[in-house]
């Protein structure tokens, strides 16, 4: 079960705390604390820290935050985008899977950010088990996703809080070129239909390798989303979601031929393709969210 640590005012410091405001992290810095707790980056859990003060800043400026949001982080890792949210919105509740880095971040912020202490809540979990966030309703999502999970993460995450009004996560850039795809595009698929259920997607930014510790082998990319209104949909976004699986499951087939496993024959497809004006010959990756919405209500629960 999920454990959260909510850092008091009183929080652990030491003797090298600054006195008042807070400092961001260095590449010395992030090594150092590595070696205080014991951290080695895990590449099964996507760790890669980031080091670069200027692209914490960069971060948090293209998130367009103010002082009232509410932000979550996930996988907050040494602190560092977490130093940089601090102290620049009301609350930071940080989602964090490994227990030692979980447990270490309450002394970090009291060491680099006194003045921001409680401000901060950490959530002992993996963010896709995550199912209610404690403490104030979170407005924003601003993570530096680990690359294995980070779409599942961020649809899992969109489907449980939706509270959630803005979102600025930095993924790998061949994720966040996927994110943001447009109908037609071939790199337009199952992530890019499902994030636009939620939201309008756009890209943000491009980001290379030297800012981490240690440095991915590919750059990373800023994904930028604004919540709005679901299409309207009679069966649910479930069953939407079954048909957008369903058409990119074999991406060369035409839609009457990939969705007849769900209509029950390829006859019963192509009435609901042509019922929602959809031509029953094309593919799923010309169809956007709003015509997938229509064919799921045509082809009934």
């Amino acid at each position: 079960m999920a454990s959260v640590r909510r850092i008091a005012g009183s929080a652990l410091t030491s003797p090298s705390t600054p006195s008042a405001g807070s400092r961001l992290l260095g590449p010395a810095d992030v090594r150092l604390l590595a070696e205080r707790y014991g951290v080695r980056p895990a590449k099964r859990r996507g760790q890669n820290f980031v080091i670069d003060a200027n692209t914490v800043r960069r971060i948090v400026r293209t998130a367009n935050l103010d002082a009232s949001d509410v932000v979550l982080e996930v996988g907050p890792g040494l602190g560092s985008l977490t130093l940089g949210l601090l102290g620049s919105v009301s609350h930071v509740t940080a989602i964090e899977i490994d227990p030692v880095l979980a447990a270490a971040l309450a002394t970090t912020v009291a060491e680099f950010a006194p003045a921001s202490v409680a401000e901060l809540s950490v959530i002992a979990a993996d963010a896709l088990h995550v199912v209610d966030v404690p403490g104030p309703p979170p407005t924003a999502l601003v993570a530096n996703l680990p690359y294995n999970v980070a779409v599942p993460v961020l649809l899992h995450l969109l489907a449980t809080l939706p509270t959630l009004r803005q979102v600025l996560v930095m993924v790998q850039l061949e994720v966040a070129d996927r994110l943001a795809a447009a109908p037609g595009s071939k790199v337009y698929g199952i992530p890019s239909v499902k994030a636009a259920w939620y939201t309008d997607v756009r890209r943000a930014g491009v980001v290379g390798r030297n800012v981490f510790w240690p440095p991915p082998n590919v750059d990373s990319g800023l994904v930028a989303m604004q919540r709005r209104d679901p299409p309207i949909s009679v069966v649910g976004r479930h069953r939407v979601f079954e048909v957008v699986d369903a058409a990119f499951a074999q991406r060369r087939k035409m839609l009457r031929a990939a969705l007849a496993p769900l209509a029950g024959s390829a006859a019963a497809a192509e009435s609901a393709l042509t019922a929602a004006g959809v031509d029953p010959t094309t593919r799923g990756e010309r169809l956007t969210i709003a015509e997938f919405a229509r064919v799921a209500d045509c082809l009934g629960p």
